[in-house]
């Protein structure tokens, strides 16, 4: 069964403050035909049928009931990803979704089991596995530069108070119940970054333990100030990989840091290590000629927007105080294949690390070829669940638990080359 489309009718569910990134680039796509916006207030579906030129589907239901429509992208509050996903895939619809993929795993097994019966596109708009760091990671790993992967680390650090504008224009006067989802419920930036390096590893146990002491007691506790009972403004968990390997992953919510956001700190092979910090990247390997030394190379240059890396070179401390300040979010790194995307994207608005024209084309690519998305859901599984069974380790004071696998995508089911 093939389910392929020669030209996409895309209609967009949600016009918040994260979707503008996307219309122009659906919009301008070369597969996509058609695009519509939706929301339930209706003036911010006028507001971006005015702001980008596309025309406004009525409602959700609407969108799935309509013949001239073949698929969604989704984005809306994040507990509500899952739910609306199952429901777009029931109604025939190839289907790009926000992060995370859902926060409910009965969701995710439900959405994985429509894919797999459906053959339908669903692509997660995860950037972290087009970021410099993670493409650099995957690609030494793949080369055997590491060796036998050992350990890493990645964060997300999103201080709740440079995200409060976002949940007060989804959730109104409720915003602190939404505010206070706990962190591993949306931890897929981080893990991304150190599964996407190593194709087919998976986490195998979990066990977290979580910050209640957060000064936003407003939102963060158990007496009825969040919609999940959660008293966490950060957590951090330790997986055990498939491959023997150890992952530590840390969402913080309350944490004086603003950026770089997300990002591997560090990857470590027994034959050579990555590291990140603020704004320098080095790989080490041994060296051949003595085992007791190791050769250190800075690989900045390939893993920062070149306006960024000439101020790295110059004025550092200013240049890291640009960094903080948001350069080199709209801008790609060497490192990442630009050149595999289309024409029509050159000189467009970008965001998170020059990430979001991948994102748009791969599920585009996808929806025209057939073949599955870097991000489909048996990779997103992977990346999604683990930090829904560590939050719930934290809830019990740190119980190690065994993490649910939906194992690997249907062997006759091509995945795209994000390469090329």
């Amino acid at each position: 069964m093939t389910t392929q489309v020669e030209r996409i009718r895309l209609a967009i569910i949600g016009c918040g403050r994260f979707a503008r990134f996307f219309v122009p680039l659906f919009k301008a796509h070369p597969a996509v035909e058609k695009v519509w916006v939706c929301d339930l207030i209706r003036e911010r579906a006028e507001e971006y049928s005015r702001q980008f030129g596309v025309d406004i589907m009525d409602s959700f239901e609407a969108a799935l009931g309509s013949d001239r429509v073949n698929a969604v992208a989704i984005f809306t509050q994040r507990f509500k990803h899952g739910p609306m996903v199952i429901e777009a895939l029931k109604a025939g619809k190839h289907v790009y979704s926000a992060v995370p993929c859902a926060i409910d795993i009965d969701d995710i097994r439900a959405i994985e089991k429509l894919v797999r019966e459906t053959r339908l596109t669903y692509s997660m708009g995860e950037t972290g596995f087009y970021r410099g760091p993670a493409v650099f990671c995957r690609e030494e790993y793949a080369k055997g530069t590491f060796g036998r992967f050992t350990y890493g680390e990645a964060h997300y650090n999103h201080d709740i108070r440079n995200m409060e504008e976002s949940f007060r224009s989804s959730g109104g006067e409720d915003w602190r119940k939404y505010a206070g989802i706990p962190p591993l419920y949306y931890p897929t930036h981080s893990t991304s970054m150190v599964l996407s390096a190593m194709p087919g590893v998976y986490a195998k146990k979990a066990v977290a333990l979580g910050y209640a002491r957060s000064p936003r007691t407003d939102i963060f506790g158990r007496d009825g100030q969040n919609l999940y009972d959660n008293p966490f403004a950060n957590t951090a968990m330790l997986l055990e990989l498939s491959n023997g390997g150890i992952a530590r992953i840390s969402e913080n919510r309350c944490v004086g840091w603003k950026a770089p956001e997300t990002y591997i700190s560090q990857f470590y092979g027994d034959n050579g290590g990555y590291e990140f910090s603020v704004a320098r990247h080095s790989l080490a390997t041994w060296r051949p000629d003595d085992p007791h030394k190791v050769v250190m190379k800075d690989v900045t240059r390939l893993l920062q927007p070149e306006e960024v890396y000439s101020r790295i070179t110059g004025d550092y401390e200013a240049a890291i105080q640009e960094i903080a300040d948001g350069a080199g979010f709209y801008s790609a790194c060497p490192i990442q294949p630009v050149d595999r995307l289309p024409e029509a994207f050159r000189g467009m608005a970008n965001g998170h690390n020059g990430t979001h024209h991948f994102l748009v084309d791969d599920f585009c690519r996808a929806c025209q070829t057939g073949k599955l998305s870097p991000t489909n859901i048996w990779q997103v599984a992977r990346w999604n669940i683990p930090g829904l069974m560590a939050h719930q380790s934290a809830m019990e004071g740190g119980r190690v638990l065994d993490v649910i696998d939906l194992g690997d995508p249907p062997a006759d089911w091509d995945v795209l080359d994000w390469k090329k």
